[in-house]
């Protein structure tokens, strides 16, 4: 059967039960379900919270300032009140929808641009690809901390310059994986075998290149993501990341470490919610890594048989 100019080399058939198969291992895998249960609930929480918590999170009540974990008042009240007698647990939610904002829109930028750069550099090797990469050093060169730190300085402190800054710096991650990628896949049969049947380049890259590409950019943006949790973190622990009235989990802490002797829940629950936040999408991450892999994912399966029997 002849082949079509507009269809060179129709790739497979998508494997549609894959998700189903995924979804089934992850059940029999308490770790990565444990973690994924701890995102939903951090994800629900950040966007359905602020009609839960009301105004307890932003209206001060003097009765409660420094008020210890309790009962007494209410459940918004459960996690004890900050320093001006806002109910933490309000403040951790609110703070939660900031925190994921400020991460999802640096990540999806990043990978954006790293992304689309790095298919470039890697499908046309020339000037252009030099340009790039030289680019990429020069901001690799530097820390990030240090690069955010200027930035931030120069631009002010805010919500968009913070989305900005984090994402520049995270730009080489993705650019260098995709490129490394794409250098690779190029060299395989199938992509010469496209080629040779008249496949132009931009149908290579969109039938070939980019699915390929995808799971491993989805990876990485997943570990990335806690990545930029900390780093927001830290920014705003230094001063230079949101501004009040506005606040993170990593400004909670910034305005908590005073109170460290007196009432050490107003530093200790952000961190803490830092930390089961990239703990998870660690694990997470990992896991669909290994799933996801032809080479490995043998083993969850290998695993789950054993269990039945």
């Amino acid at each position: 059967m002849e082949m079509s100019q507009t269809d060179p080399a129709p790739l497979a058939r998508p494997d549609r039960a894959a998700p189903f198969r995924l979804g089934r291992m992850l059940l029999r895998d308490p770790a990565p379900l444990l973690a994924t249960c701890v995102l939903l609930v951090i994800v629900f929480s950040a966007i359905f919270g602020a009609e839960l918590v009301g105004e307890t999170a932003t209206k001060p009540n003097f009765a409660l300032r420094n008020a210890a974990p309790q009962f007494e008042h209410g459940f918004a009240y459960l996690l004890g009140a900050d320093n001006l007698g806002r109910s933490v647990m309000g403040r951790l939610v609110l703070g939660a929808r900031t925190t994921i904002a400020i991460a999802a829109g640096a990540v999806v930028l990043s990978l954006s641009i790293g992304g689309a750069l790095g298919l470039v550099a890697g499908s046309r090797p020339g000037l252009l690809s030099d340009v790039i990469m030289r680019l990429t050093d020069i901001i690799m060169a530097f820390p990030s901390l240090l690069i955010a730190l200027i930035v931030l300085y120069l631009l002010g402190p805010g919500i968009g310059n913070l989305v900005l800054v984090l994402a520049v710096t995270r730009i080489p991650v993705y650019l260098r994986t995709v490129r490394a990628e794409v250098m690779e896949i190029r060299r395989r049969p199938f992509v010469a075998a496209a080629r040779s049947m008249g496949a132009g380049q931009g149908w290579i890259m969109r039938k070939h290149l980019v699915p390929l590409v995808l799971p491993t950019l989805f990876t990485i943006a997943a570990v990335d993501f806690a990545a930029v949790i900390i780093a927001e973190s830290g920014l705003s622990f230094l001063g230079l990341g949101v501004q009040p009235p506005d606040f993170t989990w990593g400004s909670m802490v910034a305005s908590g470490r005073g109170y460290i002797s007196s009432a050490w829940w107003l530093a200790a629950l952000p961190g803490v919610m830092i930390l089961a936040t990239t703990l998870s999408l660690a694990v997470l991450a990992n896991w669909v890594r290994l799933a996801t892999d032809p080479a490995q994912s043998w083993r969850f399966f290998r695993a789950s048989k054993g269990s039945s029997t």
